[in-house]
């Protein structure tokens, strides 16, 4: 049994007094007293170097903080970061050591000193971030949607299209499709709205037709989610484990539906998959959900799915601009180019805290960023770099 709580000083007092008489090993009277063989030699070598108050408790309160550094070096780092405020933690450590600065912290020790500065920028720091799993707190939150790996039948081949809600892991969707188009996608996710309801957001690979990140990236299908008030999210590139759930997804359809049976045609595999469906929502349990079915965790959005699709709405102090056929816009002569996908659609211009740099909205959505603190050259118009706004799902809530 463990030491008592209202007797410790006793226990241990008794315990280096057994110890010293030799009549019992250490390890044995460690067994005895319940505690382990490394904390009974600890004692008795305080006990020997300090006396009686080495038995007594000692705070736990590190002796060093390796991670915080002297005012005068964090100082040396924030100047440093201010005159390169692209540079990061490696970076700036190995410069502050070319300068000959004395005691130069670990560079993971400079990346803390730039948070608690607030000189990090999420978004970047986001790219660079670990790995997690994540889960989303409650049901349509996050749909997770990609194409299976088509595969033949007897007349034919089917492209599985998969939905998954990422909080209950239900199956909004399992549909054998004969291709992988826009047209294709957009008019089962139509089915799919009418009866679940409208989600907050899809995570999406960035392959056809989902599209890729950035505004010059966006496809048709994306638009028309945003204008469902649906937010579109790409997995990072060569990282499928972004969508792990919906991966898991396929690999237990390979092995309980497309290992069991062959399919003769669209038809005959959409039979086959309704039925299972139905097993893998209601009667197979998941190990993720402490062997619960998804059916019992999953509730359909209370978000209908307009059938008439709203325009955009924008604020007065917006600048809003139409952009054509090209997908191209003009504004404060500049050429901006987006995604002919938002040909014929308006776009607002709203500016940020970084005076001449702009953010442009579609619907709620900021789509990019465009600098305009160079001016045009003898008044003509000039093509703009239109930067990248992250749709990465960073703010997904871990495990």
């Amino acid at each position: 049994m463990p030491w008592k709580p209202m007797s410790i000083m006793q226990s241990r007092q008794e315990f280096v007094r057994l110890a010293e008489s030799g009549e019992v090993s250490v390890a044995e009277l460690c067994r005895r007293f319940g505690i382990s063989r490394q904390t009974g030699f600890a004692l008795l070598r305080r006990h020997r170097e300090e006396g009686a108050a080495g038995l007594a408790d000692r705070s736990r309160r590190p002796h060093t903080s390796p991670r915080r550094c002297a005012a005068a070096i964090e100082a040396e780092i924030v100047s440093l970061r201010q005159a390169h405020p692209r540079w990061g933690g490696r970076k700036l450590a190995r410069r502050l050591r070319d300068l000959g600065l004395a005691e130069v912290p670990s560079a993971s020790t400079v990346t803390e000193v730039l948070r608690r500065h607030g000189l990090l920028d999420p978004a970047e720091a986001d790219k660079h971030r670990a790995f997690k799993r994540f889960e989303r707190s409650s049901p349509n939150e996050l749909w997770q949607m990609d194409f299976k790996g088509h595969f033949g039948l007897a007349r034919g081949r089917c492209h599985p299209l998969t939905v998954l809600d990422d909080c209950s892991r239900y199956s909004i969707g399992l549909v054998a499709c004969a291709d992988e188009t826009t047209l294709t996608v957009q008019a089962h996710l139509t089915q799919m709205f009418r009866r679940y309801g409208v989600p907050d957001g899809l995570l999406s690979d960035n392959g056809s037709p989902w599209g890729g990140c950035g505004a010059q990236g966006q496809t048709a299908l994306a638009v028309w989610l945003m204008q469902l008030g649906i937010k579109l999210y790409h997995g990072r590139p060569y990282h499928p484990q972004t969508q792990g759930k919906d991966e898991r997804f396929h690999r237990t359809m390979d092995i309980e539906v497309l290992q069991v049976r062959r399919f003769a045609d669209l038809a005959d595999c959409q039979r086959g998959f309704d039925a299972w469906r139905q097993v893998y929502n209601a009667e197979r349990p998941h190990e993720a959900l402490d062997l619960a079915v998804p059916a019992s965790r999953y509730r359909p959005s209370p978000i209908s799915f307009p059938e008439r699709l709203p325009a955009p709405q924008y604020h007065a102090t917006d600048k809003v601009r139409r952009v054509g056929r090209d997908g191209t816009t003009h504004f404060r002569g500049r050429h901006i180019k987006l995604s002919q996908a938002f040909a014929g659609q308006d776009v607002a211009f709203r500016p940020t805290a970084t005076d001449g740099v702009w953010q442009v909205f579609f619907m709620r959505f900021a789509i990019a960023q465009v600098d305009l603190r160079s001016d045009p050259r003898d008044g003509e118009p000039q093509s703009t770099t239109v930067n990248h706004v992250s749709e990465q799902p960073s703010g997904l809530s871990p495990v």
